[in-house]
């Protein structure tokens, strides 16, 4: 197994006032030539949106983009006609396809929102553009993994779907336990951001925003020193 060690404070950062942003690979005015991508993971961006405030309307094309609010909501809008709040404990994805364009407010006038946006590279491109959300109880499923993302070919109806070999995974675990996590497809990589708490994989301790890329390896044990909130992307290494 070989592991790459992210420490949270080692990110990119852009404070806009209306938003501060923490990428964990080069984006927009962020550049560096050793955080551009994990496998078919481009993008990992943890946002604090001001009340009120928010992403205004703008494009994507062929692009796998999963959203996950932490605190508060979004309204989102696009260009396929679709409207309405996306909340805390639920998943929203968009098959960027042919080519969409959206806006992503915050839904509170009042209260700060914050995110996690994730952006994976497809399978398949010039698809036609999708959109999906769903909600997700992880407090009625503590110590297990909830697969919230997955396949279009792999999907078991209960995770939403996108056009690449890659599963999102969420969980919340008690402090003193343990899992271990089956890599589902062979040659596939992994990489955990621990949203909150303290876990060890591998003699690497992390805490609140860190990160571990993991390859090579079929599967790997995850010890929870605190009560944590977990984020496992499982994805393609090269594009196939």
């Amino acid at each position: 197994m070989t592991t790459q060690f992210y420490p949270s404070n080692e990110r990119g950062t852009a404070d806009f006032g209306w938003l501060k942003a923490n990428f964990s690979f080069s984006f927009g005015n962020y550049f560096n030539p050793k955080k551009v991508q994990f496998g078919m993971l481009r993008v990992l961006n943890d946002d604090t949106i001001a009340a009120g405030m928010g992403f205004g309307t703008h494009p994507h094309a062929n692009m796998e983009i999963i959203t996950i609010p932490l605190e508060g909501g979004l309204k989102h809008r696009d260009s396929m006609g679709n409207e309405g709040i996306i909340g805390f404990g639920e998943v929203q994805v968009m098959s960027a396809g042919t080519g969409i364009t959206h806006s992503e407010m915050n839904a509170n006038a009042s209260q700060q929102a914050k995110i996690l946006q994730l952006w994976v590279f497809p399978e398949k491109e010039n698809v036609a553009p999708r959109y999906d959300q769903k909600s997700f109880d992880l407090e009625s499923q503590i110590n297990t993994f909830v697969t919230v993302v997955s396949p279009e070919d792999k999907n078991d109806g209960n995770a939403l779907w996108v056009y690449q070999q890659t599963f999102f995974s969420l969980g919340i675990f008690e402090s003193n336990t343990n899992i271990t996590y089956s890599i589902k497809i062979p040659e596939n990589g992994v990489y955990l951001f621990l949203i909150d708490g303290e876990i060890e994989v591998d003699g690497t301790t992390l805490n609140n925003k860190d990160a571990l890329g993991i390859t090579a390896t079929t599967g790997f044990k995850i010890i929870f020193k605190q009560k944590s909130k977990l984020l496992l992307v499982e994805v393609p290494m090269e594009h196939k």
